[in-house]
């Protein structure tokens, strides 16, 4: 999903369609950390990262973990995303 569509759930007034921005926003960002991740791992970012390479896993184990919770919440509530 692209970010245009994910910004126009935002502003919903359906909490549903904002629960779904949500969660499209996160997927997005997470994946795209995991192909910063995957650039570093094969030495071909362009760039030097100021963290830790263990400070962004943490960051995408906690976007999984996120996701899941809304994955459950939307099993229970019924939005289908």
């Amino acid at each position: 999903m692209d970010i245009k569509t994910i910004t126009s759930l935002m502003q919903s007034s359906d909490y549903r369609d904002r629960m779904k921005a949500e969660y499209y926003h996160v997927q997005l960002r997470k994946t795209n950390l995991e192909a910063v991740l995957k650039l570093w791992d094969s030495n071909k970012l362009t760039f030097t990262p100021d963290c830790p390479r263990s400070i962004y896993d943490i960051q995408l184990r906690a976007m999984k973990d996120y996701m899941a919770v809304l994955e459950t919440r939307a099993k229970i509530e019924h939005v289908e995303l």
